[in-house]
């Protein structure tokens, strides 16, 4: 099969496009034949060797956790999905090594869901860790409830966009962080941007005099400061980007492969609740190109890579 691996750590020169051999299928595990792999920041933060101190490297290494795809085969003892289902995956395991920037991955059933219906392949592709961790966030570690005031930084990027739509959902009111070009993007959202950077407390403040009563930080560094001073009493806060919120009291989140909350999020995106946006989408040879674009950090929703339909693998 076709993928991208890479057989060391470094830039998006690494990234190599050619052949692959065929994934193996666990007992309780399916094959699936990947139609759109996510980029994530993640994903370059792996490549470069940054996650090393927390995750062996089995190289060559392929990128990618998220993907949007058809079942072939299911393993042996696999009775919850079957040949020709469409799913979604958040297919991460504990070690670097087999992504889904392939033209199939063999994805445990534990971080598969059926995908939603109403999505296209490249937007069901962007749902799975951006979807999990938001939804795990603000469900589980912020507890948000309605009528609450909830801090969301980088509101327009992948995680974000669809915090603010789940915050919304919860009844929320949404503050969130965006550049000026994105303001309009946030307030389809149903959030109220404010330009991040130097002064934020002072523009969230005039927003929430009172304080907020949560904050999800996804950029870490100075805005995590600023976001524990802005925290009203028994205010919460959880960041996905920095250990140091741990210092302001705060809790440190690691988003986890959920099957059921995987679910939830596919019902809530055929609801209409939640919506993937894709600035952009890239074909498999090309993967380099996409990462270096996500890199830059200034991306609107998600950036994908498309993988065109394939036959089955011999064997």
């Amino acid at each position: 099969m076709k993928g991208i691996s890479y057989a060391r750590y470094g830039g998006p020169d690494v990234l190599e496009y050619g052949e692959l051999r065929d994934p193996k299928i666990g007992p309780d595990g399916v094959l699936v034949e990947v139609r759109a792999a996510a980029v994530n920041p993640v994903d370059w933060k792996c490549r470069e060797g940054y996650l090393d101190p927390m995750l062996d490297a089995v190289f060559p290494v392929v990128p990618g956790w998220d993907l949007a795809g058809v079942v072939v085969q299911p393993g042996v003892s696999v009775t919850e999905f079957a040949a020709g289902d469409e799913v979604i995956g958040y297919v991460r395991e504990d070690f670097l090594s087999r992504g889904t920037f392939a033209e199939y991955v063999a994805a445990p059933v534990r971080t598969l869901a059926r995908k939603p219906r109403n999505l296209s392949w490249e937007e069901a592709a962007g749902l799975p860790l951006a979807g999990l961790t938001a939804y795990q966030v603000l469900f589980k570690a912020l507890q948000v409830k309605r009528g609450e005031t909830v801090l969301v930084h980088a509101a327009a990027g992948g995680v974000g966009s669809i915090a603010v739509q789940l915050a919304r959902h919860l009844g929320a009111r949404v503050i969130g962080t965006a550049s000026g070009r994105n303001h309009d993007f946030v307030r389809e959202l149903g959030g109220e941007p404010v330009e991040y950077g130097e002064g934020l407390a002072e523009r969230v403040r005039g927003l929430a005099p009172e304080g907020v009563d949560a904050v999800f930080d996804t950029v870490g560094g100075e805005a995590l400061k600023a976001s524990a001073d802005l925290l009203a009493r028994e205010g919460r806060l959880v960041s996905i980007a920095d250990g140091a919120v741990l210092g302001y009291g705060g809790l440190y989140s690691w988003v986890r492969p959920d099957a059921e909350d995987l679910l939830r999020l596919t019902e809530l995106a055929e609801q209409g609740v939640v919506s993937v946006h894709v600035s952009e989408t890239f074909p498999l040879e090309r993967a380099a190109d996409a990462y270096r674009l996500n890199q830059e950090g200034r991306t609107r929703g998600k950036i994908v890579v498309t993988v065109a339909e394939k036959a089955q693998p011999a064997g």
